[in-house]
């Protein structure tokens, strides 16, 4: 019975994890370990009835007794810990859904979906390292399946509409406390007036800028904003969040760097959860709605098209149809006028908890274990 740690159990991820774990019965048959960075010895989840005591996640000793480590704690985690579990040689997988490994060159980025026969290919050539990928990529690779394993894309430029969720849990207490704020300073009689809403708009627009606004995370407002710039400034012109885009698309689809160029732009929105995309898409041939449809929906289980017209996109192409749900929508597919080029628009939607980060991961121990 292989050994299994799981570190940031108790984390945004982490959570979403072990409930899709005890969903699909993931902890029949592994001997399962709960380890925490500040609350060593103490007591842990409970799992069908049985309490863990949990383990100490800075112990290189403790942790190398795992065949596989899940971790979701984070890339200062990862960057203080693998190096030391591996130079004391360590043998085990290490399964991470942090960024920090993922461009290394002994690393494979895991979306089974899209890309099984790279994590096949890894495991026989003794890979150990495996990590998830970007959320937004991973979602929108998910809804352009069909279209990748055809061989069919030539170039995207990818506009991303990234939810609060994304940045991680205080971030979402902050944007629902912006939003309090807000409805605390509204009164039912300014809501409800008949008369100019120029008023009400002038109020809301001076509160949401106002000093007592919350903004200790995100650092400006969001609710009733957008913040149009996601990670770091690499200085040239590019955020780190659309730097991942062309490198971690061709990682993850076992090509050379740059082979299908991907840029765009990365911004953050006030929606709780669920990352969308809109994608133009330059193909190699002309491809109908019809076979789009027929390529998206045939790809793997996970993906659900949505018709291009009004009364299906506005019901079923949106955060809040897909929150919790592991489908990712793909719609709105239509060709540009460009030149008669084979250019194309297309939207895509899904929960980025799920197959944006918590799912690869437990599907890839599902892999190493040999059940998927």
């Amino acid at each position: 019975m292989k050994q299994v740690g799981i570190v940031g159990w108790r984390g945004m991820v982490g959570s979403v994890l072990l409930q899709r774990m005890v969903e699909e019965n993931d902890f029949d048959g592994i001997s399962v370990h709960f380890y925490s960075t500040s609350s060593a010895g103490v007591a842990g989840p409970v799992i069908g009835g049985v309490g863990y005591t949990l383990k100490d996640a800075n112990s290189i000793n403790a942790l190398s007794e795992m065949d596989i480590i899940i971790t979701c704690q984070g890339g200062d985690y990862t960057k203080a810990i693998y190096p030391d579990l591996i130079d004391h040689g360590w043998k085990g997988y290490w399964i991470d859904a942090a960024s920090a490994l993922r461009m290394d060159e002994k690393a494979c980025i895991i979306l089974d979906p899209v890309n099984r026969s790279n994590i096949d290919r890894a495991i026989k050539e003794g890979i150990k390292l495996f990590v998830g990928g970007n959320c937004s990529i991973t979602l929108s690779l998910m809804g352009l399946a069909g279209l990748i394993k055809a061989d069919l894309i030539e170039w995207m430029s990818v506009m991303t509409y990234q939810s609060a969720s994304g940045a991680g849990a205080k971030y979402i207490r902050e944007l629902i406390a912006q939003s309090a704020y807000i409805s605390q300073h509204l009164s039912s009689d300014e809501l409800m007036s008949s008369g100019s809403v120029l008023p009400l708009v002038n109020k809301v627009s001076e509160l949401i800028n106002s000093a007592d606004m919350p903004i200790q995370n995100f650092g400006v407002p969001l609710m009733g904003s957008i913040i149009p710039w996601i990670d770091s400034d690499l200085g040239d012109g590019n955020s780190r969040e659309e730097w991942k885009g062309e490198a971690e698309t061709n990682k993850i689809l076992g090509l050379s760097p740059g082979t299908i160029p991907v840029n765009g732009l990365c911004i953050r929105v006030g929606v709780i959860r669920c990352h969308s995309a809109a994608i133009t898409l330059k193909l190699k041939r002309e491809v109908s709605e019809k076979e789009f449809a027929s390529l998206v929906t045939h790809s793997h289980p996970w993906v659900n098209y949505v018709p291009n017209n009004k009364d299906e996109s506005v019901s079923r192409l949106t955060p809040a149809y897909i929150s919790g749900s592991l489908q990712v929508s793909v719609g709105r597919y239509k060709k540009m006028s460009l030149n008669n080029d084979p250019i194309y628009s297309v939207l895509t939607v899904g929960d980025q908890l799920l197959w944006g980060a918590a799912e690869p991961l437990r599907r890839m121990l599902n892999i190493l274990l040999g059940k998927i």
